[in-house]
């Protein structure tokens, strides 16, 4: 697959990755090489990496503790911590390998370690591939609100070797396809229609869908980086998602559920609401819902959830002067950003999740 070339970094495939990685260590000449892991990652991906990594820098190795609960301003100081007793200096570059969680902080520390140090994500998961590496989003959590703390901020390049997906089990390789499916609701049907049939996505043709998926980000992202308009649509279903995995990360009784499997849930319900809202069609909410489905299986959300779920929303980072934003659909393809929606519409998308 030939390299995709955005306004200020290159992303890389599978072979590719190397031989630009490598041409660009030598280049830079980096004072230490810094490669954050987490426990999983370390494992299954870090000695693959590693054997195909050629410098003359000394690299050295952190680990942190996987899982999106320890995305947390906890773990950037133990980081910061780490580089700074490893002898860190503005020159040294930290190499993110691993999924979401590990590219979302590992951009966001070295984004604001000694004010800045490059860094490089090599996502491992089919989300971070996908989304969470690409565009130049970092972030942290604020105790179980997602994403509150960030910056945006470019990698020197991204390497998405697709080998690394064959330590993944199934339900993260679901979560990832949440986001692809997203890109095909708000950008481009015919890429929507790819995904109708599960059985039909497999080794043969994922890298091309992988490959789409991020030139679409790409492409969003480039005509407006600071999200003022257009990438807000890539929050497609992400209002009420990130409102119900926050909800179920701080709610005892509940289990915790993937990024993927929220925003899928927040999907259904977006497109819903943009039936009552944006004159979308029915007949194609059903479609949504049942492709969908096909992928996630339906979550237990009680009446007595909703509004906890909703009081959520005002932490929304789309939200501008008090007022909550969704991301709709008139229809596949044409996202509509900026929209208000009344908690009586919202209860009435949840009563339609669980019909």
């Amino acid at each position: 697959m030939d390299s995709i070339r955005t306004s200020d970094y290159d992303i890389h495939f599978n072979s590719t990755c190397y031989k630009k990685l490598n041409i660009h260590l030598a280049e830079r000449n980096y004072s230490i090489i810094f490669v954050l892991v987490d426990e999983n990652t370390h494992n299954y991906c870090l000695p693959s990496f590693l054997s195909q990594v050629v410098t003359n820098s000394h690299i050295e190795i952190i680990e942190i503790e996987p899982g999106e609960h320890h995305k947390n301003i906890d773990t950037c100081v133990g980081v910061w911590n780490a580089l700074s007793e490893l002898g860190a200096d503005r020159k040294s570059l930290l190499i993110n390998l691993g999924g979401g969680v590990i590219t979302d902080i590992g951009g966001f520390i070295a984004s604001t370690f000694k004010r800045g140090i490059n860094y490089i994500n090599v996502p491992t998961s089919l989300l971070a591939m996908v989304d969470a590496s690409v565009g130049g989003k970092t972030g942290i959590d604020l105790g179980h609100l997602k994403n509150q703390i960030g910056v945006i901020n470019t990698s020197e390049m991204v390497l998405i070797d697709t080998a690394y997906l064959q330590t993944l089990p199934q339900n993260q390789l679901n979560s990832g396809m949440a986001e692809m499916l997203k890109h095909g609701l708000i950008a481009d049907k015919s890429y929507w229609d790819e995904f109708k049939n599960p059985n039909e996505i497999n080794a043969n043709n994922l890298n091309s869908l992988i490959y789409d998926s991020v030139l679409i980000k790409k492409n969003i992202v480039e005509e407006d980086p600071n999200e003022n308009g257009l990438r807000k649509t890539l929050n497609y279903g992400h209002t009420l998602g990130h409102a119900i995995e926050s909800y179920c990360l701080s709610h005892p009784d509940k289990n915790s559920l993937l990024h993927g499997e929220a925003i899928a849930i927040g999907m259904i319900l977006a497109t819903y609401i943009s039936v009552k809202i944006s004159r979308f069609s029915m007949e194609q909410c059903e479609n949504v819902k049942r492709t969908i489905l096909n992928y996630f299986p339906k979550e237990t959300i009680q009446d007595s959830d909703y509004l906890p779920i909703i009081e959520l929303l005002k932490f929304d980072k789309k939200n501008e002067h008090g007022n909550i934003n969704f991301v709709l659909l008139e229809e596949i393809g044409k996202p509509k950003v900026d929209c208000k929606v009344s908690n009586e519409i919202i209860i009435e998308a949840f009563n339609y999740y669980k019909a």
